[in-house]
């Protein structure tokens, strides 16, 4: 059981995808960082100082907090731009490294090689 249990972690698969999900995490942290910290105060600035809220999280009406549910809304907006960015550097990567693998194709051949070619087919004749 214990060596099923191994051959099972050390899948391949299995350990790309734990290192997915902690470079996730550590990615999410950064990208909520920006949201909060940087973008959403640039942009909303104006209007936070007119609705007396110092935070789009405080924002509410009536008890309901949809200031919450903004911050979410461009947490998920900027999350996904940011990962669509990545995608298409790698494929955009993998095609270049692709187009490198092509092997150049076969140089015409020469005139020696045609006039053989040529007493080969009359000799089989």
């Amino acid at each position: 059981m214990f060596k099923e249990f191994k051959t099972f972690i050390m899948r391949g698969n299995v350990v790309d995808l734990a290192v997915a999900v902690i470079i996730g995490a550590a990615f999410n942290a950064i990208v909520g960082s920006l949201i909060n910290d940087v973008i959403t105060p640039l942009l909303l600035k104006p209007a936070f100082s007119a609705m007396h809220v110092d935070k789009l999280e405080n924002l509410a009406w009536n008890g309901v907090l949809f200031g919450k549910f903004i911050a979410s809304v461009i947490n998920f907006v900027v999350t996904a731009f940011v990962v669509f960015l990545m995608i298409k550097g790698m494929n955009k990567a993998k095609k270049k490294k692709e187009v490198e693998e092509v092997p150049a194709p076969a140089p015409a051949p020469t005139m020696d090689q045609e006039l053989l070619t040529e007493i080969r087919d009359l000799l089989k004749k």
